[in-house]
This record gives structure tokens, C-alpha cells and sequence, in this order.
């Protein structure tokens, strides 16, 4: 893949990444919350972790980890009625074979209605694959573009892909690559998949180490418009928390690994996950999981002239009524707003749905825009999306024992 043929392509799409705004009546707002669909943990899917896409009709496409017919995973349609409800259909279910398992991150789809994403498990070898489905006169067709050995070539493609300009696809792998003491399975990789005539060839670009660049690649890639690749590393680092890195092509094919920023755990932050996401002045946003100490933080990363980023935190979590443990990213509003959601926290323990806006001073303020409570919605997981009239669509995961997900709309 050339460089080259990024110059001057839009970076809309890295913008537009993650819509994250799950809005109900609450305290804190005097938004509509409408569930579109219940799961109920049968055939139709269950536990949906990745988020929603359109597509030009408007019809929601997504995908449940569990549920199925062999539950193992569905991708689903949801389909608009002339009575303002919404009709589910199962597009797909997985057989936890070699069609994969266990998706978990958001579809993409191209230019001829195709879908593309990845299954976490399954796959020929047991350790993740990279799919296709296809519409057909009469349904649906999956195939398996790649699956993952569990070696050099990566294990564990639970990220979702992106598209470049050629249609070729670029993600990163939790598992697979360099074995180490601590990551025995391996420490993941960043691969990209090159279309052939009749198959589709994987080449790693970058395989992490357990080193200062990190390790466990998670919350998938973003484009900026030069073509270079951005990504968080979950765990190590310079701290051992978790890093943000850019990938950055040379002419001759291969790919460097710069780290941006490494985590130092704490009030600073650590084990990102969410997708990042930038602004007009090219700056990046995103957040972390704080899996081994505190409950996440809110961040922004802004390029120095020499070449470094300065993190600032925008807010701290604090494991009560603001929430705790974001697992995804972040988006814009046309003001500038971020919007984002946690998996945890909230008066009720079953997550929330936030608002940053920036302020005169510099800094920004916080608000909690809703409070899920389990009825049907709980552990929002997964990124949203907003329609040309400003409403938000998005998934809960469910708790898995009297509830199993959930689709959701919100009117501003």
C-alpha cells in the first residue's frame, strides 16, 4: 500500500467515528429515550457490545456477542415500520466454527452495501477472523476474508477494521505476535488486509512488544488524512499503564511505531480502549478504562511543534454518580460538545451518558446527561450513532440474567 494515495482524502469519517449520547428523562435532562428493540437472550442474539450503522435507507445494522441459533453471535437488521416501531432480523448467525464467534466491535460497510467486521473467536483456527456479508436477491452471505492463526499473523481480532481509500483493511489483534513472559499468548499486532483478485492477503505492520510501545492493541484504528494509523495499546508502556501510538507509513511498505503518550495510572489515566477520535485543529481525544486503578478519565492530546503530545484531562471519574470505566470513545456535536458514555457507575450502578462542554476559561464542565437502571438498558459498551436530524442511536449490553441488550433512540 502507497502512502501517496491518501493525499488530500477526507478525514470526515475520523470525526465522525463515535456518536456517544444515550439520553433518557432523568435529573439531569429533558430528552425522549425510546427502546427500539429488546433482546431476549434466544435466536434473535443477545448482548450486543459494538455499536449501530446506517445505511442509506435508514435501516440500524448491528451485532449481539452471544444469541443465535448456535450462540455464538448474531449481526441483526433493524428495520423502520410505517407505525413508527422497528422490525429485528438476524442477517446472520455464527456457527462458532470457522465462520467465527463473538463479534464485539461496530460493522462498516463500503460503497455496494457490503458489511465487514470481526469475529473476537472462532475462525479455522480458533482465533479470530476477519468476515464479509454480502446482500443478496435472497439474504445474506458471510465469508471469512482472513483467520487468525493465533502466531506472528495476530489472535484475538475483537477491534473491527477500517477501509482506506483502495478498500483495503486495517485492524489490531489483542493476541498473537511477539510471545513475552507477561503476554504469553502474544502481545498483538496492527495488520492490514490487501484485496486480491479471489482472496485477501494479511501483512503485519506492526507487532507490539511488552516494551515502551505496549502491548494488547484495543478500541480499534483511526485514519488521519496523511494516511498515518492511530491506536491505544491497553497495557506496558513507559509506566506499564497503557499507551496511545501513531503508526506512520514509508515508501518502501514498511510502518514506524511513534508513542504519543504513555499512561502513568492513577489521576493520569490508565488502559485506554475507546477509539480515538480528532478535531479540526488536529488534536486527539479519547478515554481510558482505568482497569487497575481508579475509574477512567476523559483526555486530550495536543501536538507540540516539536513533535510531542501534552495529555490534558478533561475529567476525572470518580466511581459514583458520574460514572466509571468508559469502554468506548467520544464524539463532537456541531458545538464542539463531546458526548461519551461509562460502563459502570451512575446512581444506579449500571452505567451513564455524559456531556463535556468546553468552557471560556479553557477547561471544560462536566454533566450527566442519564442514569441507566437496568430497565431494559445497563453497561452501555458500545459506540453511538446520530441521524441528520440530531438523534442518537445506540446498544446496552444488558446484565445477562434478566435483561440482554437493548436498541435505542434518543430525541434531543
Amino acid at each position: 500500500m502507497s502512502y501517496k494515495k491518501f493525499s488530500g482524502a477526507a478525514s470526515a469519517a475520523l470525526i465522525i467515528v463515535i456518536a456517544i449520547f444515550m439520553l433518557t428523562p432523568s435529573a439531569w435532562a429533558q430528552s425522549k429515550y425510546k427502546t427500539l428493540y429488546k433482546f431476549k437472550g434466544g435466536k434473535e442474539g443477545s448482548l450486543p457490545y459494538a455499536g449501530l450503522i446506517f445505511d442509506t435507507a435508514g435501516n440500524l445494522y448491528g451485532s449481539t456477542e452471544k444469541g443465535g441459533v448456535h450462540k455464538a453471535g448474531t449481526i441483526f437488521k433493524l428495520t423502520p415500520t410505517s407505525g413508527g416501531g422497528w422490525t429485528e432480523s438476524v442477517l446472520y448467525s455464527f456457527t462458532g466454527g470457522q465462520d467465527g464467534a463473538n463479534p464485539q466491535d461496530d460493522l462498516i460497510s463500503d460503497s455496494s452495501g457490503n458489511l465487514y467486521g470481526t469475529a473476537s473467536l472462532g475462525g479455522a483456527y480458533k482465533n479470530g477472523a476477519v468476515f464479509e456479508l454480502t446482500p443478496t436477491s435472497d439474504g445474506w452471505t458471510e465469508s471469512v476474508l482472513y483467520s487468525f492463526t493465533g502466531g506472528a499473523d495476530g489472535a484475538g481480532a475483537g477491534n473491527g477494521v477500517i477501509l482506506d481509500p483502495d478498500g483495503d483493511l486495517y485492524g489490531a489483534t489483542w493476541d498473537g505476535g511477539n510471545v513475552t513472559n507477561f503476554c504469553y499468548l502474544g502481545c498483538g499486532v496492527v495488520f492490514e488486509l490487501t484485496r486480491g483478485t479471489n482472496n485477501w492477503t494479511e501483512s503485519v505492520l506492526y507487532s507490539f512488544t511488552q516494551g515502551s510501545d505496549g502491548t494488547n492493541s484495543s478500541g480499534g484504528l483511526t485514519f488521519d488524512s496523511a494516511g498515518n494509523l492511530y491506536g491505544s495499546a491497553w497495557n506496558w508502556g513507559t509506566y506499564g499503564y497503557g499507551v496511545i501510538f501513531e503508526l506512520t507509513p514509508s515508501a518502501d511498505g514498511t510502518w514506524t511505531q511513534n508513542v504519543l503518550y504513555s499512561f502513568k495510572g492513577g489521576s493520569d489515566g490508565a488502559n485506554p480502549q475507546g477509539r480515538l477520535i480528532f478535531d479540526t485543529a488536529g488534536n486527539l481525544y479519547g478515554t481510558t478504562r482505568n482497569y487497575y486503578s481508579g475509574y477512567g478519565i476523559v483526555f486530550k492530546l495536543v501536538p507540540n511543534s516539536n513533535g510531542t503530545w501534552t495529555k490534558q484531562t478533561l475529567h476525572q471519574f470518580t466511581g459514583g454518580k458520574d460514572g466509571a470505566n468508559p469502554y468506548v470513545g467520544l464524539t463532537f456535536d456541531s458545538a464542539g460538545n463531546l458526548y461519551g458514555d461509562t460502563n459502570d457507575g451512575g446512581a444506579s450502578g449500571y452505567g451513564v451518558v455524559f456531556k463535556l462542554t468546553p468552557t471560556s476559561s479553557g477547561g471544560w464542565s462536566y454533566r450527566v446527561l442519564h442514569t441507566f437502571v437496568d430497565k431494559p438498558g445497563a453497561y452501555p459498551r458500545g459506540d453511538l450513532i446520530i441521524d441528520g436530524s440530531g438523534n442518537i442511536y445506540g446498544t446496552t449490553y444488558g446484565d445477562g440474567t434478566t435483561t440482554f441488550g437493548s436498541v435505542f433512540e434518543i430525541t434531543p
